[in-house]
């Protein structure tokens, strides 16, 4: 979230970056209930310094065996009211502290300004789309003709937008998980981690999911959550700690299923694995210092890109604009790879620098060097990537005119020599 102050100071820079979001939100109630605040914190301390006044004036008339009797009558009219603004405080601060909970991130300075998705700005393509000798088939029309994705029977199990995976798919899917942790850990220096898939109402809106995104998250009975991300999760971990510089940056990593409602998405993707429920992903996060997460930024983007190389698959990277960027995000990659159904490029992968917009949230500081006080980290977080959509990308780009798909190089491996799927 912000910091108070800053909003205060620069309500129109706030407002510019909410305009620039496409955001109808303006901070005219903050700086109503701000103002209030104001108003209400004068009237306590003056009636606290009276009750302190009084107080000994009281305690001056019983040493002299006077009469305080009036007094002490008056006081406690002066407690009662002093009991009821600091309610009404507390209140205006909930109200407030709500505002400041749902204003998005500011932008980054290197964040482009623009109203949608169409405006977002291409940085670099890799690849060449394969050029096919017969008609690409989509991932669904593959799965379904060799069984290994069953969307009829995971919707009989779930609902819609849920879907069983079989035989060669599921294994392919184990694979990437293992592929791309092996790959974080030992190459790009990731600690990899296996966290909780149902958190508590706090850690979410430690990493800004709630309250903004609560309409999207799967809730149990006893206010948990279902995770959506391990994002969630990881960068949580050092909530309300203060870090030593020396230890940053940090860098984790985890796989974990991903639980979405999807409830803005209606229409979209409704066929194949692109937009469901519940999938998997492998998840990239990092704690940096303000000058180093830029840095880090693009080496997390490259760590993702090194995923798709490795399996050959054609992408691209765009940089996000402001109407299409993130809640929480002040700069944002996304990178797109190639589907020969779609005939164009689909994310796969989304990294951001959040700034100090989550750490703030959730009190997570560091030390500098050499000086006793302390600040907020830097948090970012990627997908390193997401494994429904890398499958859909490897059995679209792979496919044979047969039906069958081949296994990446790469990944043959982890697949335990087999090198196409046929079932």
């Amino acid at each position: 979230m912000l910091d108070l102050k800053f909003m205060r100071e620069n309500r129109e820079q706030v407002e510019e970056w909410l305009r620039n979001r496409g955001s109808d939100l303006t901070l005219d109630e903050f700086v109503k209930l701000d103002e209030e605040r104001r108003n209400l914190l004068g009237e306590v301390e003056a009636l606290k310094n009276k009750r302190n006044n009084e107080s000994a004036e009281i305690a001056r008339l019983k040493k002299a065996k006077e009469d305080a009797s009036e007094l002490i009558k008056a006081m406690g009219e002066v407690s009662a009211k002093i009991k009821e603004l600091d309610e009404k405080l507390a209140e205006v601060d909930e109200k407030i502290k709500y505002i400041q909970m749902t204003i998005p991130n500011k932008l980054s300075e290197t964040t482009p300004i623009g109203k949608s998705e169409d405006e977002n700005v291409e940085i670099r393509r890799w690849g060449e789309p394969r050029k096919f000798d017969f008609e690409p088939k989509s991932h669904w029309e593959i799965g379904e003709k060799l069984g290994i994705l069953d969307f009829e029977r995971g919707s009989k199990l779930s609902g819609s937008r849920f879907v069983l995976y079989r035989g060669g798919a599921a294994r392919v899917e184990r694979a990437l998980i293992n592929f791309m942790l092996d790959l974080h850990t030992e190459k790009h220096g990731y600690t990899e981690h296996i966290t909780p898939f149902l958190v508590n109402r706090e850690i979410c809106e430690g990493t800004g999911q709630l309250p903004k995104f609560e309409e999207d998250m799967y809730r149990t009975d006893d206010d948990m959550f279902l995770i959506s991300t391990s994002e969630i999760t990881m960068t949580n971990i050092h909530r309300k700690e203060i870090l030593d510089e020396k230890d940053l940056p940090k860098y984790y990593t985890a796989y974990s299923p991903c639980f979405r409602r999807e409830a803005g998405s209606y229409g979209k993707d409704v066929k194949g694995i692109i937009r469901v429920h519940q999938f998997n992903k492998v998840e990239m996060v990092k704690l940096a210092t303000p000058e180093t997460s830029y840095d880090e930024l693009e080496k997390m983007v490259d760590n993702a890109e090194d995923v798709l190389r490795l399996l050959n698959l054609p992408y691209r990277v765009i940089s996000l604009c402001s109407g299409d960027i993130g809640f929480g995000s002040a700069k944002t990659y996304d990178v797109e790879v190639w589907l020969p159904s779609q005939n164009k490029y689909r994310e796969i992968s989304s990294c951001s620098n959040c700034e100090d917009f989550q750490a703030r949230r959730m009190g997570l500081k560091y030390r500098p060097n050499g000086s006793n006080k302390s600040e907020f980290v830097h948090t970012l977080n990627g997908s390193g990537l997401a494994v429904g959509r890398t499958l859909v990308a490897i059995m679209e780009n792979y496919q044979q005119e047969d039906g069958s798909f081949l296994i990446p190089d790469a990944l043959v491996p982890y697949m335990n020599g087999v090198k196409v799927v046929t079932k």
